[in-house]
């Protein structure tokens, strides 16, 4: 039972702490150190073998899903917040470092290493947000080229400014919308879909009727304990894609990865 309300409070007092210093930082933005410090901690917090035991004991009380959904809207909502900071610090003081920027660079090696991703690979990158590691890793050490698509204006324009400070402008490109409104798919090799994007059945109905057959789709989501983090997704995906769960030799990954391949036409 102790480990029960263990976790009880770690859920409230994070959520309070990332709460509380994403406020600070509107006032003063020294705090955003501090706010994205409280992140690393909460990306090590969802990576804990002990929390993960708690969760699974614990995860079905109401109370807990809960504190889990607000924990989740909080953290999301300071990471946009963080990063949006960083894009406007960019071109001041480089790139920042930290241990979930550490640990999305890492993971996005990783993946364009297992998913063929090289210099003529088009890739679709779906709520790229304000500061786009991905797009940035695989542009500088593939040479691909990388579309991002964000439904917020303000990120777009910030990725946009971050990516002219590096270079990468004939690389890296940009849409501002909602992917039901986009329409040029059929040189897309591979997408990804934002760990943050909340609806991302949606994104994959869509993207089942404009992608071709072959195109990867690469979900990285958060389900259990780092659902905290990340948004969910279950296990109903549409017969039409093959489907894989992707593990890599390291375990300490923030997000899970799901691969789908929109299924040929021919295939039983």
């Amino acid at each position: 039972m102790k480990e029960k309300y263990e976790l009880l409070c770690s859920l409230k007092v994070i959520e309070v702490e990332i709460a509380e210093l994403a406020r600070y930082a509107k006032e003063f933005d020294g705090c955003y150190d501090l706010l994205r410090s409280k992140l690393d901690d909460l990306c090590a917090f969802i990576i804990s073998k002990e929390n993960s035991k708690k969760w699974s004991d614990w995860s079905e009380l109401k109370e807990v899903q809960v504190l889990a959904r607000k924990l989740r809207e909080t953290s999301v909502n300071a990471l946009c917040d963080v990063e949006k900071y960083q894009s406007n610090r960019a071109g001041q003081v480089g790139l920042p470092v930290g241990e979930y920027l550490s640990s999305l660079t890492q993971s996005v090696r990783d993946e364009y290493s297992s998913f063929g991703i090289h210099r003529e690979s088009n890739i679709l990158f779906v709520g790229s947000g304000a500061f786009p590691t991905t797009a940035l890793t695989i542009a500088k050490e593939t040479g691909a080229s990388v579309t991002c698509l964000d439904i917020d204006q303000e990120a777009i324009d910030l990725s946009r400014e971050v990516v002219r400070k590096t270079g990468l402008e004939e690389q890296i490109t940009f849409l501002h919308g909602d992917i039901h409104a986009q329409h040029e798919f059929q040189d897309i090799t591979h997408v990804f879909i934002a760990s943050l994007v909340q609806d991302k059945h949606d994104v994959i109905r869509v993207l089942k009727e404009k992608v071709r057959e072959g195109t990867k789709v690469i979900v990285r989501f958060g389900n259990g304990l780092k659902s905290l983090f990340n948004y969910p997704i279950d296990d109903a995906i549409s017969d039409n894609w093959v489907q894989r769960n992707i593990s890599f030799e390291s375990r300490d990954k923030i997000y899970e990865t799901l691969v789908l391949e929109k299924r040929s036409k021919v295939m039983t």
